[in-house]
C-alpha cells in the first residue's frame, strides 16, 4: 500500500484531517484564525533556516513555528490589539523567509511545493513523521479537553476552577505549531489556516456540544482531502488548492443548507401558530 504515491497522499492527508479539524475548533471557538495564520506563514522562515543548518525540514518548520506562536502569546495584550500584532509578525515572517531562501546560494528549491503543498510527493518517512506528530496532537487535546474548554468559555471561570489561562493557551500553541509543521507538505503554507478553519466552521452549525463539532469536523476534513486527491487526479489540477476548494464547497453547501431551513422554519411558524388559534 504504501509503495503506491495515492495511497501514501491519501493516509498523510485523513492523518493531517483528523488532527486540523479538532484543533480549528478550538481556533474558531477562540476567534485564533489570525493566530494560525500568522503561525503558518512563518513555516517558511523554518524552511530556510533548516536548509541553511541542514537539518530536517520538519524540526526547523516546527521551531519556527513555536517560537512565533510563543512570541505572540507573550506579546498581547502589551500595548498591541491581537489583529494587528498577528499581521505584522506573519507578513514579516513569511518575506523575511522568502528573502533568506532567495540567498540560499546551491540549493534549488520548489517554492509552490511550500506555499501549496505537495502531497503527492509524500513518501514513507513523510508519513511516520506525520503520523507522530498527528498522534501528539490528538493526545494533548484529549488530555487537556476539559481545561481548554474551560479556559476557552471564560477566563474567570478557568480561575476558578483551578485552571490556568496562560498554560491552556500554551497547550494549544504547541498542538498548532505541530500541526503546522505536518501539514506543511499537505496543504502548504498558504493552506494550512483554511484547513483548521474551514471544516470545524462547516460543522459548527449542525451540533450542539463541543465534542460533536470536533468529531464532525474531521470527518469533513478526510472527506474533504479523500474527495479533492480524487478530483485533483481526475482534473489534473494543484491538490492541496483542489482539497480546500473541496472543503469551501462543502461549506457552502452546509451554510445555504441551514440557511434554507431556517427560513422555512421562520414561514412555517406563523402559519402553525394561526392554526393553533
Amino acid at each position: 500500500m504504501l509503495d503506491d504515491f495515492m495511497w501514501r497522499a491519501m493516509i498523510a492527508g485523513v492523518l493531517v484531517a483528523m488532527a486540523a479539524a479538532p484543533l480549528g475548533c478550538f481556533v474558531v471557538w477562540r476567534r485564533m484564525a489570525y493566530f494560525g495564520d500568522a503561525t503558518a506563514h512563518a513555516a517558511i522562515l523554518g524552511v530556510a533556516l533548516a536548509l541553511l543548518l541542514d537539518v530536517s525540514i520538519f524540526l526547523g518548520v516546527l521551531t519556527v513555528a513555536l517560537v512565533m506562536a510563543s512570541c505572540v502569546s507573550m506579546l498581547s495584550g502589551r500595548g498591541y490589539a491581537m489583529d494587528t500584532l498577528l499581521g505584522v509578525m506573519a507578513h514579516s515572517a513569511l518575506a523575511i523567509g522568502l528573502v533568506a531562501v532567495s540567498f540560499l546560494a546551491g540549493v534549488r528549491i520548489d517554492l509552490s511545493a511550500y506555499l501549496f503543498g505537495d502531497i503527492l510527493a509524500v513518501g514513507k518517512t513523510d508519513i511516520w513523521i506525520i503520523g507522530g506528530g498527528v498522534a501528539l496532537v490528538l493526545t494533548l487535546l484529549f488530555w487537556r479537553w476539559s481545561s481548554l474548554l474551560t479556559a476557552t468559555l471564560s477566563d474567570e471561570l478557568a480561575y476558578a476552577s483551578g485552571i490556568h489561562p496562560r498554560r491552556e493557551q500554551l497547550v494549544l500553541t504547541l498542538a498548532l505549531a505541530v500541526v503546522v509543521a505536518v501539514a506543511l507538505k499537505v496543504v502548504g503554507v498558504l493552506l494550512i489556516a483554511a484547513l483548521l478553519i474551514i471544516p470545524a466552521a462547516t460543522a459548527r452549525p449542525f451540533c450542539r456540544t463541543p465534542e460533536a463539532m470536533a468529531i464532525l469536523a474531521a470527518g469533513i476534513a478526510m472527506l474533504a482531502v479523500t474527495a479533492g486527491l480524487r478530483a485533483a487526479y481526475m482534473m489534473d489540477t494543484p491538490t492541496g488548492p483542489t482539497i480546500v476548494t473541496l472543503a469551501a464547497v462543502l461549506f457552502t453547501l452546509a451554510t445555504v443548507a441551514t440557511q434554507g431551513w431556517r427560513l422555512l422554519r421562520q414561514r412555517l411558524q406563523p402559519a402553525s401558530c394561526h392554526s393553533d388559534k
